[in-house]
């Protein structure tokens, strides 16, 4: 997440949206909540909210997934564990039949009861194609309620890791209301009327907010003895860094979720503001940002010539420059720090590439490419010359201090590239379809399993429109193979999972399809004024992600809006 162009309207808007102080509830209309009892938050939006339909990826408000709707079961990436949340336990009764229970007592906010068939039916909704979870159907047989609160779902292909990625990311819907639904509807719908277990309810919501409630009817206060501290959220759409800058450090929002340029400073100065390290990089890592090439369009189809091109990048310039130390250079084969036991650490010693600019140089004059004409600029081996564009989107400023430094430094060993900015729809519309050189990407969150990162990779087959795998058109049967295998292996099989990762890096390093850059961070700048006992690595502190990015409360940002405490 970062920040973005935000029209006029809505950065005026959010100027004025600092936290309020007063008594009482919230006064109809006011926008005003009792200070001690709200958090502020910011960097998790970048419009108005529009839509509360789970079903629609990226379109509803952040926390329709999480403090809404809810899910079978949690994932602790520090523990490597599933945790049971709406389900209480489960078991693979066979190979392909997963048999998931749950818990007893838990009523819908209309008062209904979760019971099994709503588990079944939002599985079903899967069926239809519009559905973002459709592909689960490619691997599930059926899935049935074999009583009121037992679900067995049956499989004709065994996807565990795939399937355990469904469980925890995907929230369970009411079939007395979602079930009946023409597709139409299920995709177009704005949901207004949220109908869900979780431990917020809708409150209100305006063009530069969405405002949640606490639910103090919400069955985890005694059942997982968790109370959720803020008796509001209110989440502040993004206007500006400088904006939020300032919002943090006048104590007017409690956590931002903001990629801010300058934030180490502040953390350094002002006793206030905190985040979950105390120095360097300062935040836990969410992502890999990437380096992909189009694999169609030549030189970038040549295996020597992305390893050249990975030798020639200097991620320490980068990080000490437009990120001034707040990230880390990603491992050569791209996975996160959690997943540290999937990587094969000896294969990465003897084939794991490093910036070299004298070996760019080499492996490009082995491979041909020479500068014939004298222009500073190598050309293929047949002769052509090479003119290659690194776009990321404009307005993304870290992104694009970073491509400059790529460009420069590409340049620097022979290699003609210039960093462009188009806008964003723009850049995504030649990316989907293929028409472009090199872009960045980090569309893959941390997960409960390595194996999202190499669908992501090296998903076969490549179509006309690549809209959320595979943008670098790279193919190869063999590591596809290898992928589909890790999907198979059991959830809890760490070994077994790291004898296929250990094939999949030997394949990745050798070819190098994109190119790892560094781990983008889980950008949480939280402020002690109103709320404290943020997570940090500090001992006996918190170790849950603060953030409420979608995604993220799933894998334990809940715990911590009850870990924190109010001041005074």
């Amino acid at each position: 997440m970062r920040s973005l162009r935000i029209p006029a309207a809505l950065a005026a808007l959010a100027i004025t949206a600092t936290a309020c102080t007063g008594g009482g509830g919230n006064e109809e209309g006011s926008g005003e909540y009792p200070r001690s009892e709200t958090l502020y938050t910011t960097g998790t939006a970048w419009g108005p909210p529009v839509s509360w339909n789970p079903l629609m990826k990226g379109q509803y408000a952040p926390g329709t997934i999480g403090l809404a709707y809810e899910t079978l079961f949690l994932y602790d990436p520090n523990e490597g564990e599933y945790v049971p949340w709406l389900a209480e336990s489960d078991e693979w009764t066979a190979e392909n039949v997963h048999e998931i229970t749950l818990r007893e007592g838990i009523t819908w906010s209309d008062g209904e009861p979760l019971v099994a068939e709503d588990v079944v039916a939002t599985l079903e909704l899967g069926q239809f194609g519009s559905v973002s979870y459709s592909n689960i159907w490619n691997f599930i047989e059926s899935a049935e309620a074999t009583d009121e609160r037992t679900v067995t779902v049956t499989f004709a292909e065994n996807r565990p890791q795939e399937w355990m990625n469904w469980v925890y990311l995907n929230p369970i819907l009411p079939a007395h209301i979602w079930a009946d639904m023409e597709e139409t509807a299920l995709t177009d719908s704005a949901n207004e009327d949220i109908v869900a277990t979780g431990p917020y309810v809708y409150e209100s919501h305006t063009d530069d907010r969405m405002v949640w409630e606490r639910n103090d009817e919400w069955w985890g206060t005694e059942v997982l003895d968790l109370e959720m501290q803020p008796r509001y959220i209110v989440d502040i759409v993004n206007a500006s860094n400088e904006v939020t800058m300032n919002m943090i450090n006048q104590g007017d929002v409690d956590l931002s979720n903001n990629f801010l340029p300058g934030i180490d400073q502040v953390l350094n100065s002002n006793p206030n503001v905190t985040s979950f390290y105390d120095g360097p990089p300062y935040m836990k890592s969410a992502n890999t940002a990437w380096l992909v090439p189009n694999t169609t369009r030549a030189p970038l189809d040549d295996t020597a010539f992305r390893q050249a091109l990975a030798h020639a990048i200097d991620m320490e310039q980068i990080i000490s420059g437009p990120y001034t130390d707040l990230v880390q250079a990603a491992s050569p084969t791209g996975l996160l720090p959690e997943w540290d036991e999937y990587i094969d650490q000896e294969l990465v010693e003897q084939e794991g590439f490093s910036f070299d600019a004298d070996e760019a140089v080499a492996i490009l004059e082995d491979a041909g490419y020479m500068d014939e004409d004298g222009d500073g600029y190598v050309e293929t081996p047949d002769g052509e010359p090479i003119a290659l564009t690194l776009e990321v989107p404009s307005g993304w400023t870290d992104w694009m201090e970073a491509a400059r430094l790529i460009a420069q430094q590409a340049q620097a060993v022979g290699i003609n590239v210039e960093a462009q900015f188009p806008e964003e729809d723009l850049l995504v519309e030649n990316r989907n379809s293929g028409e472009f050189d090199l872009v960045i990407n980090n569309e893959r969150q941390m997960s409960n399993t390595p194996w999202t990162y190499y669908d992501y990779l090296f998903q076969l087959p490549v179509n006309q429109q690549q809209t959320t795998v595979n943008f670098g058109r790279y193919e190869n049967e063999e590591v596809w193979q290898l992928v589909e295998q890790l999907a198979a292996v059991p959830a809890d099989d760490v070994e077994g999972a790291a004898e296929i990762t250990s094939q999949i890096q030997e394949i990745q390093l050798a070819e190098l399809p994109a190119i790892p850059l560094w781990y983008n961070g889980l950008w949480s700048q939280s402020t002690n004024e109103t709320w404290t006992n943020w997570p940090s690595e500090q001992e006996g502190a918190p170790q849950s992600a603060a953030t409420l990015w979608n995604g993220w409360l799933e894998m334990g940002a809940i715990y911590t809006l009850a870990e924190i405490e109010p001041v005074g």
